[in-house]
């Protein structure tokens, strides 16, 4: 049985920088908080937490004091940071460089559109750490489109300024974009600003050409991984026989019947070294 794992897939930058941060913070403290999941990995986080990483909720963040707290590479809103100047709270900064940016864009197209009751619309996942994040950053007043089929919650005859969460797919961005610039009313101005990270989407044609070459393949990824969901969809269009599992516990042996080849693959949220604990379950049930 032959068994690969992709070399492009793991940690993109943003996730490598937020876990080694907590990695040398944990080296001189017993523990320290963090503010959601570190990553969208579950095994990732169970990792960390044995560190002494304790992550916490925004509800339970708004009730601390005088205490250290990571925020991850997902960003958060103005109020966040409010809050911890006011309780003593020292942030460990984390966020990705990328989200930084676009935090910054959607602050002053939300300056901006004051003045002329335009509308900051963010295509995004709701709930999503990201999202929230952004949305602060227009004091909650942006309009998310979850898909094409939430459009219409845009007023047409407003301007419009259109950002995308950063681990969301082009072409739906590209979808949603080229619609609502075909409702909008003549005259009214409209900024689409593509801001999807290509630390995800310059993965697809590489990751199409690794799954085509395997009779079999394991996509890993946690359950809450966006970008995880994304790059799953790129795999099952590319190779049909493609299975996501969030740790070896979840790989069926069933779906080696006549399979020759394994490729293993993964989100930019998954750790190189759990792709490799598949790989080894695999090479020690089939090799």
């Amino acid at each position: 049985m032959k068994v690969e794992i992709h070399k492009r897939s793991g940690f993109c930058f943003g996730v490598i920088k937020a876990i080694k941060t907590a990695e040398n913070e944990l080296d001189n403290e017993k523990q320290l908080y963090c503010l959601g999941d570190i990553v969208h990995n579950g095994m990732e986080v169970e990792r960390l937490e044995k560190m002494g990483l304790k992550t916490i909720s925004r509800e339970e963040y708004f009730q601390m004091s005088n205490c250290k707290v990571l925020i991850r590479a997902h960003g958060e809103p103005p109020e966040t940071y409010e809050y911890a100047k006011k309780n003593n709270i020292e942030l460990v900064d984390a966020t990705c460089p990328v989200v930084l940016t676009l935090q910054e864009k959607v602050k002053n197209s939300y300056q901006k559109s004051l003045a002329d009751q335009g509308q900051i619309v963010i295509y995004g996942k709701k709930g999503h750490a990201e999202v929230i994040g952004l949305d602060g950053q227009a004091g909650h007043n942006t309009i998310l489109l979850e898909s094409i089929d939430d459009v219409d919650k845009i007023d047409f005859s407003r301007p419009v300024w259109l950002y995308s969460q950063t681990t969301k797919r082009i072409e739906d961005f590209e979808a949603i974009a080229k619609l609502v610039k075909s409702k909008m009313k003549p005259g009214v101005p409209i900024d689409i600003k593509d801001t999807i990270c290509r630390q995800v989407s310059n993965r697809v044609p590489n990751l199409k050409r690794f799954v085509g070459n395997y009779d079999l393949i394991l996509f890993v990824a946690g359950r809450k991984s966006s970008n995880g969901k994304y790059l799953f969809t790129i795999c099952k269009e590319s190779n049909p026989n493609s299975y996501p599992v969030s740790n070896p516990d979840e790989i069926n042996p069933d779906w080696f019947e006549g399979v020759n080849s394994v490729g293993i693959c993964g989100a930019t949220s998954t750790p190189n070294w759990l792709m490799e604990e598949v790989a080894g379950w695999v090479n020690q049930r089939f090799n």
